[in-house]
């Protein structure tokens, strides 16, 4: 296997100049992402909104999924060249709308489902968070508290949320997914369905978290919050496995075709370029073979991700890899944060507003990030517990979840 990615066809090749003409011409300077997401604004956001749409119109803004929804209808190829160009044009689209919803609906939706929410979700006219975390059960969601109780053809979902990821330009999406109780005497694991709940329905508030990390992380509050029954989807017993669905790619399961770590190249180039004694940083033995090490995990996190993207899309079931990508992933990172600290010592933790901070300052919020990021999607625990339970070293065993490429959703 070639993960180079380097043999781009002469169409692909014409593709990624068509890409990058247009995000010269369309993406001004003022809107590209900076260094810190907290420099974003509201303006940012409402203009990202329309350019979404745009970017939509084109196949760009989720380019795999099929066409018939508002996909791109795109090979991995094709998403590869984008996602390249993106990064290479400051571009973050993830930080506007979850996408793990899209691939429940596309997978459990039905057909009216997917005309109703996931089209407008893939034509970026609407937004959704991801409602998974609760209060007393962190990362295990078979643990979750949250009711709904049937009224009628509706449901009355009460219950409450924390570390809710979403830009905070947004102040609200248009919907929340996620699941409920919906059988508190059934079983574990067979109690619960997962719901798209419109965040403007009475009962419904949203309470912004200041942490460490930034305030991109929100408290749910749902109170008899009334949602239709059309609104479930799969099943009312069916609820983790389409939850399962969702956070499938949350853990990992469907990779990256461009994977970067702007960290550890970030933290290559101060060694390079920081003058000492004569001569630069990356002289000394010490902090050459730190800043290599740094360079080479990030190199094997992302050949364990290239290898993952390439088996989803190649309708491979992926099973114990994508657990692999992710926990090793989670875990060179915060190697990786102590040996920036090592190397650039307290310019480290310089940010943005500081001029002495190096590479402006984008390490001080990559220290940050790091001390509240592997906390999400389960945790780095569940993921490991994920991985034994893949590759045989647990009590119990556990396949990966239905996907949109082993369903057979994303066409041939």
């Amino acid at each position: 296997m070639d993960f180079s990615a380097t043999n781009y066809t002469n169409e692909q090749q014409r593709f990624r100049q068509e890409v990058r003409a247009w995000l010269e011409a369309n993406i001004p300077e003022e809107h590209k992402q900076p260094v810190d997401s907290r420099d974003l604004t509201s303006e940012d956001y409402q203009w990202w909104l329309q350019k979404r749409k745009e970017m939509a119109q084109k196949g760009w803004l989720y380019p795999t999924f099929p066409k018939q929804y508002g996909g791109g209808g795109l090979t991995a190829d094709y998403a590869t060249v984008l996602e390249e160009e993106f990064t290479n044009a400051r571009i973050n689209l993830g930080f506007f709308s979850n996408s793990w919803a899209l691939d429940a609906l596309l997978v459990w939706g039905t057909e009216e489902q997917k005309q109703r929410f996931l089209v407008p979700l893939l034509k970026g006219e609407k937004t959704t968070w991801y409602k998974y975390t609760e209060p007393q059960s962190g990362g295990d969601l078979a643990g979750i508290q949250t009711r709904a109780v049937k009224d009628g053809d509706d449901w009355l979902i009460t219950g409450q949320n924390v570390f809710i990821s979403g830009f905070r330009g947004a102040t609200r999406p248009d919907y929340v997914f996620g699941p409920a109780i919906t059988d508190a005497d059934a079983p574990r694991h067979r109690n619960m369905g997962v719901f798209i709940i419109p965040v403007n329905s009475p009962g419904f508030e949203v309470r912004a978290q200041n942490l460490l990390v930034g305030d991109e992380q929100h408290f749910l509050f749902l109170d008899n919050v009334r949602v239709p029954g059309s609104h479930l989807i799969g099943g009312e017993h069916q609820g983790w496995q389409v939850a399962m669905t969702a956070a499938e790619n949350e853990h990992g399961g469907q990779g990256r075709p461009a994977p970067t770590d702007p960290e550890a190249e970030n933290l290559v180039a101060f060694a390079r370029q920081t003058r000492i004694n004569g001569g630069t940083l990356g002289q000394d033995p010490v902090v050459q073979q730190t800043s290599m090490q740094a360079y080479l995990d990030s190199f094997r996190g992302g050949l364990l991700n290239r290898r993952t993207n390439w088996m989803y899309h190649q309708r491979m079931e992926v099973q114990h890899e994508g657990a692999m990508a992710n926990v090793f992933g989670r875990e060179y990172s915060l190697r990786n944060a102590t040996r920036i600290r090592e190397v650039m010592g307290l310019y480290s933790l310089l940010g943005t507003r500081d001029p002495r901070a190096p590479l402006g300052g984008a390490q001080e919020v990559a220290q940050r990030s790091r001390a509240g990021q592997n906390h999400g999607g389960g945790s780095t625990n569940i993921n490991k517990v994920i991985l034994a339970r893949r590759i045989g070293i647990s009590r119990t065993r556990e396949r990966a979840a239905v996907t949109p490429a082993t369903s057979g959703a994303l066409g041939s």
